[in-house]
């Protein structure tokens, strides 16, 4: 999904623990000792290596190298999935957003750092696997495919504990295809991994895999979870419990095990205990709907608990499977199931309330025979809330259900749930649960309903989408964001509140103007989100449908960002403003449709005037995005891509057009290159005759039209100053006209310091962390503060030291 509820989750990632305590294989521990003793050594290596680096830093350090970004913003508000606490120190959480963010914590939550996108990618199925060296791991990664719709997944080692994740390994199967991932814990040499329809296992540490299972399911091989234990290895899928008893050398599902109806599925599965005190739980969906059709697939998500059939258990030499639902509510349904290894009598199972919309987590204590609620969200009886919860700007239904589930396989008290929206721990065994999305300091206590518009600051947990950022004085702030809206800050950015009745009630806040004379605020909002990014170019998605129609229109706030009321309803989405700087009165709106978009004109100083339509330039078919007013009166625009229909083709409707002061028509002043993807276009604030514009392109097919574009004679020509693969837009240092940041879709946060020569030089900004950072701003008031918005890894800052 992209961040935003309402999208299809994950929620397999953790779904069966693997099982400590199992004996080395024969030969192992040699190996192991020397694996270790390597990975010391290359631990040193790396610490030498950056201490001499920050040495040289210090030293010749460039102006990048010097800043720090930090994660700033309201916490939360986006979807999270796949925990997974380290078994050698429970205070360590490694977990992903679907946005591509890795996040990880070493103090159980209360602060979390990201990974940078170089080193390891989030995704729906990403996942992060500890071994019984704690400097070996495992993880599933995923990066955006070249056209920016799929995912790419390979697997990923790490031998220094998660610093590095370049580790020798090979991902098998189909291309790109990666689903599962499951490694025995007692050692560190033995993986299983899925692509969509083969089971892959790997006695060597990923160096080289074998198949070892293929479904003829049509929906493909869903893989539930792994029990190993010793030569012995049962894996849970969707075509039953697949059985190895000679160290993987043949898996064979066990048909003679019953209890379980022909028309479920294993989509979560976990074994507990050695030997024959052995207990295995398993979650399953109906197989299929009532036309016959498979719901089970390789790509089933939490989205999909609806399809709950049931929870079962089995002794490790049982013949039965039994229901185990006895404690669960009509209204409750399941997706995961989580053990510890060592303790058959403990076990989570998680879901969501169908009649509550909220997630549910739910503990046995006796192996299954009963289950209690654990994680109780009427008015947050057991839960130190965020900003979401019984009560509060968001309620329990945003986070909706889990989307991941983890209990530390050696702690059976320390347990993270992760939903459409945030992130909660427990240290007691679901005694009390804690809020992990923002700083301690700001939660609200268990027992009491979650206040409106309180004030917070994040735990580092940023995976939410943002547009803009305005900085109305040196401590007021407002942020355009998607789901959650907006946020607001009177603290100079250092908290935020979310504000869930400040009269914004569309999904997505795009931009916002100010008014220089009366200081009025003027928001461009809509129902649809991520308006432009790579799934939101169809007509399909952008126009609505007569059941779902595309809303939205311009906003107006008298008080700074607080409070927002309706100016002008224009029955699509808005993307963007921009006032007149020789009349500010009059306001320019870019609305989105593919029949009835365009460029839209009210005149703010004619209060009920209905917005008047632009002409449409050449080639355009209502996909609007920037527009500027110049000082002269010419007005210049950018269209953005287009998608005709349901399909997933570009037509040449995109481009920078001009339309100069008592002109009708707009010229197409547009490169060739700019005809299919562009995005922002700045125009350069120290070109005082306005002719020198930068524009944002990004590549669609294999021509690779994308970069950065410059003219200095209003696109009369252009030239390509960068050539990455998709340039979102740019910013250039007020303080410093031969500075320019420039934002990418999948290659990160880039720096020039030579922005006037005719060849300027891009280098990545290694301290962002983020792959997509969406546009950069000057904090006005704090000359030397920076801001970053992105798309799904939240508000950045930095201070130039």
């Amino acid at each position: 999904m992209t961040n935003h509820a309402g999208f299809t989750i994950d929620f397999r990632t953790t779904a069966g623990p693997l099982v400590l305590g199992i004996a080395l294989l024969a030969g192992g521990c040699a190996e192991e000792a020397a694996i270790h003793e390597a990975t010391r050594a290359s631990s040193d290596r790396l610490a030498a290596g950056t201490s001499r680096a920050n040495e040289d830093l210090e030293k010749h350090g460039s102006w990048s190298a010097r800043r720090r970004w930090q994660s700033r913003g309201v916490g939360g508000g986006g979807a999270l999935y796949s925990p997974s606490i380290n078994p050698h120190d429970g205070r360590e959480i490694f977990m992903a957003s679907d946005m591509k963010g890795v996040y990880r914590t070493r103090d159980f939550g209360r602060s979390w750092t990201t990974l940078h996108f170089h080193k390891l990618q989030g995704g729906v199925l990403s996942q992060f696997r500890f071994t019984a060296d704690p400097d070996v791991l495992y993880g599933v990664s995923y990066t955006l495919s070249t056209n920016g719709i799929q995912d790419v997944a390979t697997l990923a080692k790490s031998t220094d504990g998660g610093a590095t994740w370049d580790a020798e390994i090979t991902t098998p199967g189909r291309p790109g295809d990666g689903h599962y991932l499951f490694v025995d814990r007692q050692g560190t040499r033995r993986l299983l991994f899925s692509d969509s329809t083969e089971l892959y296992f790997s006695r060597d540490g990923g160096r080289t895999f074998r198949s070892v299972h293929a479904t003829t399911w049509p929906g493909g091989l869903l893989v539930g979870g792994v029990y190993w234990d010793g030569r012995d290895i049962y894996v849970g899928t969707s075509d039953g419990l697949l059985v190895s008893h000679d160290n993987g050398g043949t898996f064979a599902v066990d048909t003679s095990i019953g209890g379980m109806p022909a028309g479920e599925k294993i989509v979560s599965f976990a074994g507990s205990g050695h030997g024959k005190r052995t207990t295995f739980l398993a979650v399953t969906f109906s197989a299929t709907d009532g036309e016959g059709n498979a719901l089970i697939s390789a790509d089933t998500t939490g989205g999909e608990l609806d399809a709950y059939a049931g929870l079962y258990r089995l002794k490790r030499d049982g013949r039965r499977w039994e229901a185990a639902t006895s404690g669960l509510g009509p209204t409750d349904k399941l997706a995961f199931v989580a053990m510890p290894d060592d303790n058959a009598r403990v076990a989570y199972v998680a879901g969501g309330d169908r009649e509550k919309l909220s997630p549910i987590v739910l503990r046995t204590v006796n192996g299954g025979e009963t289950w209690q609620h654990v994680f109780r969200t009427d008015h947050n009886a057991n839960i130190d809330t965020g900003w979401s919860g019984f009560g509060g700007d968001m309620d329990w239904e945003f986070g909706e259900y889990a989307l991941g589930l983890s209990v530390s396989p050696t702690d059976p008290d320390r347990v993270a749930l992760t939903d459409l929206g945030f992130v909660h721990v427990s240290e007691d065994g679901g005694r009390t649960f804690q809020q992990a999305y923002v700083k301690p300091a700001d939660e609200n206590p268990r027992g009491a309903d979650t206040p409106m518009s309180g004030v917070y600051r994040t735990s580092g947990v940023e995976q939410t989408s943002g547009w803009w950022l305005t900085f109305y004085d040196e401590d007021t702030m407002f942020a355009s964001l998607t789901d959650i809206r907006s946020a607001f800050s009177e603290h100079g950015g250092e908290s935020w509140s979310r504000d869930g009745a400040n009269g914004l009630s569309l999904n997505t806040t795009y931009h916002v103007v100010r008014h220089p004379y009366t200081g009025a605020l003027y928001a461009a909002t809509g129902s649809v989100h991520d308006i432009y990014q790579s799934p939101y170019l169809r007509d399909a998605r952008l126009d609505g449908t007569p059941s779902r129609p595309a809303r939205g229109g311009i906003m107006v706030s008298v008080d700074k960002g607080a409070t927002w009321s309706l100016l002008a309803d224009l029955g699509r989405p808005v993307v963007w403003l921009a006032l007149d700087p020789n009349d500010p009165d009059q306001l320019y709106a870019s609305a989105v449709n593919s029949l009835t978009g365009g460029i839209y004109h009210l005149d703010l100083s004619a209060p009920g005037a209905a917005p008047a339509a632009l002409p449409a330039p050449p080639r355009t078919q209502g996909h609007p995005y920037n527009v500027h007013v110049l000082k002269d009166g010419s007005i210049v625009a950018t269209y953005s891509g287009h998608q005709p229909g349901n399909t997933r083709t570009f037509t040449d409707r995109s481009g920078v057009f001009l339309l100069q002061p008592g002109a009708s028509a707009w010229e197409d002043r547009s490169s060739p290159e700019m005809y299919y993807w562009t995005k922002d276009i700045v125009i350069d604030p120290n070109d005082s005759t306005e002719s020198t514009w930068y524009t944002a392109v990004f590549s669609h097919d294999e021509r690779f039209y994308g970069g950065l574009y410059r003219t200095r004679d209003r696109g009369a020509t252009w030239q390509r100053i960068s050539d990455r693969y998709r340039v979102e837009s740019c910013a250039i240092d007020p303080k410093n006209a031969n500075r320019m940041y420039m934002t990418t879709e999948r290659d990160g946060l880039w720096l020039t310091e030579n922005l006037d020569d005719e060849a300027p030089t891009f280098a990545l900004d290694e301290d962002y962390p983020f792959h997509h950072p969406v546009r950069v701003f000057w904090n006005p008031h704090r000359s030397k503060e920076a801001w970053t918005v992105s798309f799904g890894g939240g508000m950045r800052s930095t201070i130039d030291r």
